[in-house]
């Protein structure tokens, strides 16, 4: 009797774990992946830079990998490159990616840990970084690559006491860049710093047009980000008109109106980097709502807004622009509301010619930031229903001039 007790007992265990496993599936396969269609319905300039954009379609950033960096590190720095993923890059992820349906790369990368005193960088590192880039420009995707978390007084940093090294890093930078990879054709974007702003004061995420250090980073930046645009010009190759991405201070599209596009001797090959966590409270607060409702204008009504900003300011006029960040952190299992986000986001996007890039820093428990959708160490998609939402509406038809 005993033993047939156990035996019962250990069968309604089983029963039940697989009814949760049944459950779970099911939970999975009602998750539905909306096609939110050109309800828009904004027109679209037909020009050489704004065809070049729209082909780019859906990106994905390899987040907390070369971008990573540790204040006082004495270890051998190529370690960095693992130290926030936890896994170093292979080509298998990159052809993960590719095979998603993919179209762009963007590859932040943080240098200040890897030049001398002069600024020369590391020839171990930016050889890595090359071995990425040439993974996914072999599989015809468009590649952008960056400055990251460079901003420090020791390195740049958008304030007029900061100038003298500030040019002399980014100059330095952007030569040595530009020159490495020269022969490259378009498909390779350079961008010329990540979310450059105030780090460590009360303004670096909300600055005041009214405050003189704010009015001053304003004018850094637009110093800063011509120095980019002249100095890989000048390097010769296929830089004489290969496109570059330019951000406004924090690469915020609420900050525009202090923003000045770089002058070019290339004909509209300068394009407008804008990050966009929106609406915050639902994307990025981590105190903020788990729940998105897409029929809804208190969920919708930031999307629309920032995106008709950039719209009118920018595509309205011929000039290309590109969400170089995105996303919706993970909230106690609300991936529905996660996907009809990033399919109405996107959608908004491509409705108005802009494509965007997905932020991905393999974080996928824990309190911080769980942004994670690629698993790098199978190359298996964690979420793949997000990945499907982007697909589906980032390749809808537009209305063409």
């Amino acid at each position: 009797m005993k033993k047939r007790m156990i035996a019962l007992a250990v069968m309604l265990i089983l029963a039940l774990s697989m009814g949760c496993t049944a459950a779970h599936a099911r939970q999975e396969t009602e998750i539905k992946v909306p096609v939110i269609g050109n309800v828009w319905k904004k027109t679209i300039p037909d020009n050489e830079a704004l065809r070049f954009t729209r082909d780019m379609k859906a990106g994905w950033n390899l987040g907390n990998t070369f971008d990573a960096f540790s204040d006082g590190y004495r270890g051998n720095h190529m370690n960095l490159e693992n130290m926030w993923c936890g896994a170093k890059t292979t080509e298998n992820m990159i052809e993960a990616l590719h095979q998603a349906g993919f179209r762009t790369l963007r590859l932040p990368v943080s240098w200040h840990q890897h030049v001398d005193q002069d600024f020369n960088i590391d020839e171990e590192w930016l050889a890595r970084v090359q071995q990425v880039v040439d993974w996914a420009i072999e599989r015809d995707m468009y590649v952008i690559l960056n400055t990251h978390h460079d901003v420090y007084p020791e390195y740049y940093y958008p304030l007029t006491k900061y100038a003298e090294t500030s040019d002399r890093y980014i100059a330095s930078i952007w030569r040595q860049l530009a020159d490495r990879f020269r022969n490259y054709d378009q498909k390779l974007i350079f961008e010329s710093m990540n979310e450059p702003r105030l780090k460590g004061t009360g303004f670096e995420w909300s600055p005041s047009a009214g405050n003189a250090d704010c009015k001053d980073a304003y004018a850094r930046i637009n110093a800063l980000n011509q120095l980019f645009v002249d100095t890989v010009r000048a390097a010769g190759g296929e830089n004489a008109d290969r496109y570059l991405m330019v951000p406004p201070y924090a690469a915020s599209p609420d900050q525009l109106v202090n923003f000045v596009l770089p002058t070019d001797t290339a004909d509209n090959k300068i394009i407008v980097s804008i990050h966009a966590y929106t609406p915050y409270a639902f994307a990025l607060d981590a105190k903020g709502t788990n729940t998105f409702n897409r029929l809804t204008s208190a969920s919708t009504r930031d999307i629309e807004l920032f995106m008709n900003r950039i719209y009118n300011k920018f595509i309205a006029a011929g000039i290309p622009v590109v969400i170089g960040e995105f996303g919706a952190r993970e909230k106690d299992g609300n991936l529905q509301a996660r996907v009809d986000y990033t399919a109405y986001y996107v959608a908004g996007a491509a409705a108005r010619g802009i494509p965007c890039c997905l932020w991905d820093n393999h974080v996928f428990s824990g309190t911080g930031e769980r942004f994670g959708v690629l698993r790098r160490g199978t190359a298996a998609f964690a979420y793949p229903e997000i990945v499907e939402a982007m697909m589906l509406n980032a390749m809808q038809p537009l209305l063409v001039e």
